[in-house]
C-alpha cells in the first residue's frame, strides 16, 4: 500500500481529571473515506480538534507525507491543506457567501476589499460544490444544507487535502443528505481525503473505505470496507453485542391521558390535526422535513399559541397561554435543538437540572435549597447514566450524548404526565440511544404518555406503540403495531397513496 497521507501516532491528551484520548494511533490515505466512529466521550472530537490545530496533544506524533509536523494553530493545520467542518456551523450570517469562504484571506489592493475579485474566485469554488446562489447571498438567508456547502467550498478554497466532517448530516433533510454523498464521492475521486464522523451507522455503511472505532479514549479496533456492518461497529463501540437494541414493548391500550382536538398552528393555518396518546404508550410522530412536526409539539406545550383548536390533559382543557400552564399540568419538551433551547451552556449540570423546578426546592420561593437542588442533580445523573465525576461540572465539557441527557432529566425533574420529545437522540451515539430508549420504556411503563419525533424511520418503527405521519401539515394516517413497515410510513409521509394495511 501507499504511504497514509496522514498518520496519528500514539497521541495521549489529558484534562483536569480525564484521560481524553489515551495512545491513540490512525492513518488515513489519499483519497479516501476514513469514518471514525464512537460514542459520545470517547475522543472523536478531541482527536479531531487537535489535527485541526485547535488543541495540542500532551503526547504522540502527527505525521503528513512522512513529515513529522507540529500543528499549534487553525493556520498552521490550514498551510498544512486541513480543514475541519464543525457539526455547528461557523459562518457569519451577517456576511454574503463569498465574504465567508474568504473569511480572514480576503485579497486586498492598497487596504481595500476587491469585492469583484471575491466573488468571482469564491464563485469557482461554489460551483464545484453546486451551491446555486449569488456568492453576495447573506449566509442567513441560506437553507442548512446550502452552508453545509459554503463550508464544504471554504475548505476547497484553501486547497484543502484533508477534510474533517463531524455530523454533517444532522441538520439535513433527506434530499441535502444525498447530495452531500455526492459531493463526498466527488472530492474522494479528485484525491481529496475525507474524515467522517457520525453516529448514524447506515451512513457509515454507505460511504466508508474503512472505519476507525474510539472507545473510552482509546482505539478499539478497526474495519475494512468489506468489514463494515452495524453489527461489527456496534461491537467495537460499546464492547458488547446489542442483540436486542429496541426494546420490544407489550402494550395494552389504556385511557386517553393527552386528547388533541382539531388543532391549528401557526405553521399550518389551513389543516387541523386531531389524535389521542394513551396512558404509557409510546406514540412515533413522523413526517418528512415541514411537515408541521415540531409545530405539533412546541403548540401543544404552550411555545407557540394555537390558532383553534383543544388539549385535553386527563379530561380536562389545557389552557396554552404560555409553557408554564404546560409545565403546571404535567406537560414537558425536550426540544430539538438543546443548545439554543435545552440548556445553558455555561451553567452546570446542577443548575441546569433544577431550573425548571426552582420553585419546588425554594424556601419561600425566594432562596434556593442547595441540598434539595444537589440531591436532585445527583439522582438524575445516576439514573440518566450521565458521564461526569460530579454535577458540579459546566454542562459545556459533556459531550453531545451527555448534553442531551442532561436536557432530558431536567425536564424530568418535574415528574411530568405527557412528556414530548423532539428527536431524543439527534448527536448520540449508540449506547446512549439505547440508554433513551430504555428510559422512554420505563416511564411508559410508570404511566407516562409519550409522543416523539424523529427523522430515523428505523427508530420511530422501534420503539413505538403507534404511528402517526404527517404530511403537509396534516395527519395523513395512523398506524398501529401490526401495520408497521417503512412502506406504509413513507406512502403516508409522501402523500402519495395510503397505507397498504394487511
Amino acid at each position: 500500500m501507499p504511504n497514509p497521507i496522514l498518520r496519528v501516532k500514539s497521541v495521549t491528551k489529558r484534562f483536569p481529571g480525564v484521560v481524553a484520548l489515551n495512545n491513540v494511533s490512525i492513518d488515513l490515505y489519499a483519497g479516501e473515506v476514513l469514518s471514525v466512529i464512537g460514542e459520545n466521550g470517547a475522543g472523536k472530537s478531541t482527536l479531531m480538534k487537535i489535527l485541526a490545530g485547535i488543541q495540542s496533544p500532551d503526547e504522540g506524533q502527527i505525521v503528513i507525507d512522512s513529515e513529522p509536523v507540529l500543528i499549534d494553530s487553525v493556520q498552521t493545520a490550514t498551510s498544512l491543506g486541513i480543514a475541519l467542518i464543525h457539526q455547528e456551523l461557523n459562518l457569519c450570517d451577517n456576511l454574503s457567501v463569498a465574504a465567508n469562504i474568504y473569511l480572514g484571506r480576503e485579497p486586498s489592493r492598497f487596504s481595500f476589499l476587491k469585492n469583484d475579485s471575491i466573488d468571482s474566485v469564491a464563485q469557482t469554488y461554489m460551483d464545484q460544490v453546486g451551491l446555486k446562489v449569488s456568492p453576495q447571498t447573506l449566509a442567513k438567508d441560506l437553507s442548512i444544507g446550502q452552508q453545509q456547502l459554503v463550508e464544504i467550498a471554504k475548505a476547497l478554497s484553501i486547497n484543502a487535502r484533508i477534510v474533517i466532517m463531524d455530523e454533517p448530516t444532522s441538520s439535513l433533510t433527506q434530499q441535502e443528505t444525498e447530495y452531500l454523498y455526492e459531493i463526498i464521492d466527488r472530492l474522494r475521486n479528485d484525491g481529496i481525503s475525507i474524515v467522517y464522523i457520525s453516529h448514524r451507522l447506515a451512513e457509515v455503511i454507505h460511504l466508508s473505505d474503512r472505519v476507525a472505532v474510539l472507545r473510552d479514549g482509546q482505539n478499539a479496533g478497526k474495519l475494512e470496507r468489506d468489514e463494515i456492518t452495524r453489527e461489527n461497529m456496534v461491537s467495537k463501540m460499546v464492547g458488547r453485542d446489542l442483540k436486542q437494541f429496541y426494546i420490544q414493548r407489550d402494550y395494552q391500550p389504556q385511557n386517553p391521558i393527552l386528547e388533541i382536538k382539531d388543532l391549528v398552528t401557526q405553521a399550518h393555518p389551513n389543516h387541523a390535526v386531531s389524535f389521542n396518546v394513551r396512558q404509557g404508550e409510546i406514540v412515533g410522530l413522523y413526517g418528512l422535513v415541514g411537515s408541521g412536526r415540531t409545530e405539533v409539539l412546541t403548540t401543544i406545550f404552550g411555545m407557540t399559541p394555537p390558532l383553534s383548536g383543544t388539549v385535553l390533559l386527563n379530561g380536562e382543557k389545557l389552557e396554552m397561554r404560555d409553557c408554564r400552564d404546560s409545565i403546571s399540568a404535567g406537560v414537558a419538551l425536550v426540544p430539538e435543538d438543546r443548545k439554543q433551547q435545552g440548556i445553558v451552556l455555561e451553567m452546570s449540570i446542577r443548575e441546569n437540572t433544577s431550573m425548571s423546578v426552582l420553585e419546588r426546592i425554594s424556601v419561600l420561593t425566594k432562596f434556593i435549597q442547595e441540598a434539595s437542588e444537589l440531591e436532585l442533580a445527583e439522582e438524575h445523573r445516576e439514573k440518566l447514566k450521565i458521564k461526569t465525576p460530579h454535577v458540579e461540572t459546566s454542562v459545556s465539557n459533556l459531550s453531545g450524548g451527555n448534553q442531551q441527557k442532561v436536557v432530558v432529566g431536567k425536564w424530568l425533574a418535574t415528574e411530568p404526565v405527557v412528556l414530548l420529545l423532539d428527536e431524543p437522540t439527534r448527536g448520540v451515539d449508540v449506547g446512549a440511544k439505547q440508554e433513551i430508549y430504555a428510559l422512554m420504556d420505563q416511564l411508559a411503563k410508570s404511566g407516562v404518555a409519550i409522543l416523539f419525533v424523529s427523522s430515523e424511520l428505523e427508530e420511530v418503527l422501534g420503539i413505538s406503540d403507534q404511528i402517526i405521519v404527517m404530511h403537509h401539515g396534516k395527519i395523513s394516517g395512523t398506524l398501529e403495531k401490526t401495520e408497521f413497515s417503512e412502506e406504509n410510513v413513507m406512502r403516508l409521509a409522501t402523500g402519495t397513496q395510503t397505507a397498504q394495511i394487511n
